[in-house]
């Protein structure tokens, strides 16, 4: 059984019927409850793996309330929220709040089904397992949890993994997780750029070389097959491997051994394989642009991460850890995002996934804001893609310090840009975007 499901209020609420009748269909052990004790006394006792929060006339803002207080008593229960309310402003707030998945009160029974596997795909017991820095796996989506247990399932076997994802997802930690909670943890992982390697390098440096092999070969090197011996081999962006790399890895993972260049006799080799692309690798597979024998090999397990924009709920917990990071690192005391500026940032795409996140956040500490970050902290390009219209120009006290720095140089630009911490160019990009020169 797929496990404990509440339906509230369903009395009269709008939706309740369909939302029953979904979660039967699933299989799921399904109360319902009109009583709001009742309903977070279930949470509390860990009797509660997914609420779902049927629409009412005006119970939209009181479900998030709801919401958010199943979400403070046990983060790991689902929230499902069928409401009147489909405006942008008011899904923001359903995520911020915890809300799980949002759907319209005249959902269909298959819609609703649909959300309910989504949600609730993941375990909510699955620990976080902690990550080389000592930080987590962040995020409480279904998606994130999702991720979880499958990093659970697959660190104990000794199957090959394939984790797929757009860039700045976060595919190498999640290798990492897998690596560090397996049996092979305290033998090396070491990790090989699929697109960084030349086919002339790739022997020498996968498979080493004896003394002698080649000119400039003076002494024995293992490659990185046997430097992970006992351990992992992480391949990144195996789908950017060329064709020559991939007949040689093949061979090697086939065989289970390898020759050195210069080498007279075999040399065994136990590695785990994990890879990872951001490429479509089963369309590149039907293409033939993969090989297909490589992709059964190395597709055994498979973990996709979902984009940022897929999981939003994620978007606050990552600003406040990346918040406590850097307060840290830096020696800051920033205490949050205002209202707005949070609200924006949750609407944003994120096409850098959570890379981009982590990086704009490191642009604002090194700017020095105030205890709270503001809009208009927030980079200039950044600015322009949240609100075009609303981004509102360079404070222009900049401009009076560029003509403060090349006053007190006599115009050496310089030595202008050296008191305002600049590098040149980036002086030379202010004084064209502010149209200054000499006779000003």
């Amino acid at each position: 059984m797929p496990g404990r499901a509440v339906v509230f209020p369903c009395s009269t609420a709008v939706g309740a019927a369909s939302v029953c009748a979904a979660l039967y269909e699933l299989g799921w052990d399904v109360s319902e409850v009109d009583d709001l004790a009742s309903v977070l006394g279930r949470v509390e006792r860990g009797a509660c793996d997914l609420l779902a929060v049927a629409a009412v006339p005006g119970f939209n803002r009181p479900g998030i309330s709801l919401a958010r207080e199943v979400r403070e008593r046990d983060r790991g229960c689902a929230v499902l929220l069928l409401s009147e309310a489909s405006s942008e402003g008011f899904v923001i707030d359903a995520l911020r709040a915890g809300v799980s998945d949002v759907l319209s009160h005249t959902a269909t029974t298959a819609e609703i089904a649909a959300s309910v596997r989504r949600v609730a795909s993941a375990s909510s017991d699955v620990p976080q397992q902690p990550l080389l820095d000592g930080t987590s796996l962040i995020g409480g989506s279904a998606a994130m949890r999702n991720v979880r247990l499958s990093i659970a399932r697959a660190a104990p076997n000794d199957s090959n993994v394939l984790i797929t994802g757009e860039t700045g997802t976060g595919k190498e930690l999640v290798a990492d997780l897998i690596h560090r909670n397996s049996a092979r943890a305290r033998r090396p992982m070491i990790c090989i750029n699929s697109a960084a390697i030349p086919d002339t390098l790739l022997e020498s440096e996968l498979f080493g070389y004896e003394r002698g092999a080649f000119t400039g070969a003076y002494a024995a090197n293992p490659g990185k097959l046997e430097q992970a011996a006992g351990g992992t081999l992480f391949f990144d962006e195996i789908g950017e491997m060329t064709p020559y790399a991939q007949a040689k890895i093949l061979r090697a993972i086939e065989s289970r051994e390898i020759h050195r260049l210069g080498g007279r006799r075999p040399i065994p080799i136990d590695v785990r394989i994990i890879s990872a692309t951001n490429r479509d690798v089963d369309a590149l597979a039907m293409d033939d642009t993969f090989r297909k024998d490589l992709y059964f090999r190395i597709n055994v397990m498979r973990i996709h991460l979902a984009p940022l924009r897929e999981r939003k709920s994620d978007i606050q917990p990552l600003i406040d850890h990346y918040l406590r990071q850097f307060n840290r690192s830096l020696h800051a005391d920033v205490r949050g995002l205002d209202g707005d500026t949070l609200d924006r940032l949750i609407a944003y795409d994120w096409p850098g996934n959570v890379r981009e996140l982590r990086n704009v956040l490191e642009n604002v500490f090194v700017s020095r804001p105030a205890q709270r970050i503001s809009f208009l902290d927030l980079p200039d390009w950044l600015r322009r893609r949240l609100d075009p219209a609303d981004a509102p120009p360079a404070p222009p006290q900049e401009r009076d310090r560029i003509l403060s720095a090349l006053s007190a140089t006599n115009w050496n630009k310089s030595k202008a840009a050296e008191r305002l911490s600049w590098s040149r160019m980036t002086l030379y990009r202010k004084l064209a975007k502010y149209q200054l020169d000499h006779e000003v």
